[in-house]
């Protein structure tokens, strides 16, 4: 069960917070009270919106330009974002590529690009949040992960593979730092209508394949991080949640 305010007092980083789920999680923890730190690598007008938007329903919000695949871009971030909003409590690990290319097409740079963003920016951000966690004595991290790290998908063997990565990453952080009250655990969307233009109507699921018979929204995905970051969740850790109609019962 949440509440609201529940997170009154907390700084949220999100990365890749400017549209589509990461934006929804921004605006989510917001409403929840907490301070939000909103990370994009190059979308400044988008994140500006969403900062926009937690401020004038009366929230606080800053934006942070950082490539997450950077480790000093993201030390830089992080101490910033302790200098204005205070140390982070709460880290979603959002930021991705999301590119389909056959594998026999694909090119080194472009599986390093996915593993970058994906796997080493999810190392450096933990690594930059994690002493101001332990001195807290307590904190949150969600990795964004999906589907088709356990079931595959033809062309996308890079995201599939870093998202197993996240996957696993989850288990043996929780398995570390639990000792320390830090919880690190996993969502796992489905389909979900991110990407559709304003004003067309969400695509049809197919039957049988999604047994609630439609598409997710962005903001049941953000729900399920707000409650994982709340107290009412307090003995969760280490688990993959997956949110996904059903379509995949893991």
């Amino acid at each position: 069960m949440t509440t609201p305010n529940e997170l009154s007092g907390k700084v949220a980083l999100v990365t890749g917070a400017a549209k589509n789920i990461g934006r929804a999680i921004a605006l989510e923890l917001a409403a929840a009270g907490a301070k939000i730190a909103i990370n994009t690598r190059a979308s400044r007008a988008e994140a500006e919106a969403v900062a926009a938007e937690i401020r004038a329903a009366g929230g606080t919000a800053a934006v942070y330009i950082a490539d997450i695949a950077d480790a000093s871009a993201v030390q830089q971030m992080c101490t910033a974002v302790a200098a204005e909003l205070g140390a982070v409590d709460i880290l979603v690990l959002n930021a991705s590529v999301r590119r389909e290319i056959a594998f026999t097409e694909m090119t080194f740079d472009e599986w390093r690009q996915v593993m970058a963003i994906s796997l080493d920016g999810s190392f450096h951000c933990v690594k930059a949040v994690l002493p101001g966690m332990i001195n807290a004595g307590g904190g949150n991290i969600i990795t964004l992960a999906g589907d088709t790290a356990l079931t595959g998908a033809v062309g996308k063997v890079h995201s599939s593979s870093a998202k197993s990565g996240l996957t696993g990453m989850t288990r043996a952080l929780a398995r570390e730092l639990g000792p320390r009250g830090i919880r690190v655990n996993c969502v796992s969307p489905g389909h979900f209508n991110t990407t559709r233009p304003a004003g067309r109507a969400a695509r049809p699921a197919a039957s049988g394949h999604i047994p609630l018979g439609r598409y997710g929204e962005s903001g049941e995905i953000a729900a399920t991080v707000r409650f994982l970051c709340s107290a009412g969740s307090g003995f969760i850790t280490g688990q993959v949640i997956h949110v996904n109609g059903g379509q995949w019962m893991f």
